[in-house]
């Protein structure tokens, strides 16, 4: 087994959320509880901690309550999952996690810059034992055993700039710091003013998205040729990690979005033949 983790001292991060368009801060610090809880300061206090079946999504992956709820977690949390980081306490003062600049790297900076230590209690890794597929007309999620981390993950847009992409790779810290984190969210501009009406993407810019009008990238160079697919899988790893445990499999994705990683991840957890701890 291993061991959780937590970080060495506080980090204080602050940003606009990406959907409200409103200003929040968070303030992560160590805890020795064995779990994740977010306190939303500026509702009494109330926390919140990551229960599958209070995960919601609608363009992002976010936590519900009675009171309250927690959107855009999947970036912050896909970090958490590759530091190893169970224990902590994280307290918001709105109702969205700041996008930073679209991608992970910010919250790993910070992470690294604060370091990590181990607390007294142990963690059981996941192991995929039968592959199972989730689909949903063209889009599937596939899990399949593997003795690693494994994603494989395509997308295809009628759109010249990404077109068809596709990674596969086995996850790993190192390379996720180098080659997923830094992948930001993107959107077509021809889009936003119904996400508007909807009351999402109220906070998007150029600064903290890749912008696409019809002909290509409008918010400056892209940092990797294909790092549309690269967030996919950034993505992915955000919302696997609300399974708990480290993972032992190979999760295919294809033209999938939140909505159906929340279904693969409800199909492991009512379907404990299809896996194991270890």
């Amino acid at each position: 087994m291993k061991d959780k983790n937590t970080i060495q001292k506080e980090i204080h991060l602050s940003g606009i959320g990406i959907h409200s368009g409103k200003n929040v801060d968070i303030l992560l610090k160590p805890s020795s509880s064995g779990e994740i809880i977010f306190r939303r300061t500026d509702v009494g206090n109330v926390e919140l901690t990551l229960d599958p079946n209070k995960i919601e999504t609608r363009n992002s992956t976010y936590i519900t309550s009675k009171e309250c709820k927690i959107q855009t977690l999947e970036h912050f949390l896909a970090v958490l999952y590759m530091f190893s980081i169970d224990s902590l306490i994280v307290e918001i003062n709105g109702d969205e996690i700041p996008i930073m600049d679209g991608s992970a790297s910010p919250f790993v900076q910070a992470i690294l810059k604060a370091g990590t230590k181990q607390i007294p209690e142990k963690k059981k890794d996941i192991k995929i034992l039968k592959p199972f597929s989730i689909r949903e007309k063209d889009a599937v999620v596939s899990v399949s055993p593997d003795p690693e981390f494994k994603i494989t993950y395509s997308i295809e847009y009628d759109h010249p700039t990404i077109q068809k992409q596709k990674v596969s790779m086995s996850v790993n810290l190192d390379n996720f710091v180098t080659e997923i984190a830094p992948a930001r969210t993107f959107g077509l501009l021809k889009d936003v003013p119904a996400l508007r009406d909807m009351g999402l993407a109220l906070g998007g810019s150029l600064d903290n998205a890749i912008v696409l009008d019809e002909k290509g990238v409008i918010s400056g160079p892209l940092r990797y040729p294909d790092e549309f697919v690269r967030h996919k899988v950034l993505d992915l790893i955000g919302d696997l990690s609300l399974l708990g445990s480290p993972l032992m499999g190979h999760f295919k994705a294809h033209k999938a979005g939140h909505w159906l990683h929340l279904k693969a991840i409800h199909f492991l957890l009512d379907s404990p033949e299809f896996w194991s701890y270890v």
